[in-house]
């Protein structure tokens, strides 16, 4: 179990308020992007604030957990506008998750197709992050959906961190062939950094504390819901840090050149995480917060303050933090 350190003298600055359930930012340049799960983006360019609605072949459904999650800029951007989006849909009776790419298309955003589908959807458990590697491939996170084979059923997408090729094709060095399976044994993971290494780590919610920060390699096992915490199975991967009893609900993840910053919920701050597995409250901002991005203009953090269980208020915001 880690132990929590104090934070380190730290500035807060109120960046852009109204935000309606934020839940993915990211930096071009310094341009930030912000993904609303009501199902549309959000640009500050210059100081101005705009919002392009996302137009899909399937209406995001908007409920509890679920909408409009993660959001990666394509490696193309630049020359292309193209996004990609995990989007919920379905009905409150029967959700479904999906991967798809869209277009920036004067004051909208179209889709234009889908990358992967069938991935299990649940109100309050589908993961949701979208991340393109250094290698250039698309990683998925998804959740368990409270199913206790999913996680460890080689058949379901659920309870996995995926890889795809951009364009929606399998990779040939996945490790399971034929599958975009890359690892498994996952409870809720909302978050994916590479460090300068090019590891790959993901942040993931426990079930009641033993939140866990997971050094992900490829086929393994992460061992959920067999193990947790300190607990050991034959095949399967201890956390490279996790919460104990406590529970920090992290969400997004990023590295800013010398540790992990952790988004976290429950601990109403950024935590960071370094090679040692030292973890320390860095920004304690005493709000639930849900994603977080570094660029050449400081670190930016979005706040989602109403629970997908519907508690708390919905007043959101953008904010630039500094220590």
């Amino acid at each position: 179990m880690a132990a929590l350190l104090p934070a380190t003298v730290f500035a807060s600055e109120p960046v852009l308020d109204g935000l309606d359930y934020p839940w993915d930012v990211e930096a071009h340049g310094e341009v930030l992007y912000i993904t609303e799960k009501a199902g549309t983006i959000g640009i500050l360019q210059d100081g101005t604030f705009s919002r392009l609605p996302v137009t899909t072949s399937e209406p995001i459904l908007n409920d509890r957990g679920g909408g409009l999650l993660g959001l990666a800029l394509h490696p193309d951007f630049s020359a292309t506008g193209r996004v990609v989006l995990y989007q919920h849909y379905g009905t409150a009776d029967n959700r479904m998750n999906r991967v798809i790419e869209a277009r920036l298309d004067g004051d909208r955003l179209h889709e234009t197709r889908v990358l992967i589908d069938g991935i299990p959807g649940h109100p309050l458990y589908n993961g949701g992050r979208v991340a393109f590697g250094p290698d250039g491939m698309l990683y998925i996170t998804t959740g368990w959906t409270e199913n206790h084979q999913r996680p460890q059923d080689m058949q379901s997408l659920a309870g996995k961190i995926l890889r795809i090729a951009p364009d929606g094709a399998i990779p040939n060095d996945n490790p399971f062939p034929g599958s975009p399976i890359y690892s498994l044994g996952h409870r809720n993971p909302q978050g994916l950094a590479w460090d300068s290494d090019g590891q790959l780590f993901a942040a993931e919610h426990g079930q009641s504390g033993h939140d866990e920060i997971n050094r992900i390699v490829p086929g393994g096992n992460y061992g959920w819901p067999l193990i947790e915490g300190d607990e050991t199975e034959e095949g399967m991967l201890a956390p490279f840090v996790h919460s104990g009893n406590g529970t920090w609900a992290p969400s997004g993840l990023v590295w800013d050149g010398n540790r992990l910053l952790v988004a976290g919920l429950q601990a109403q701050s950024v935590l960071s995480v370094d090679g040692d597995g030292t973890v320390e409250e860095a920004f304690p901002v005493n709000e639930r917060m849900r994603d977080i991005t570094v660029t050449g203009d400081g670190i930016f953090a979005i706040t989602t303050n109403r629970s997908p269980r519907r508690d708390g208020v919905s007043d959101d915001r953008l904010i630039r933090l500094t220590d």
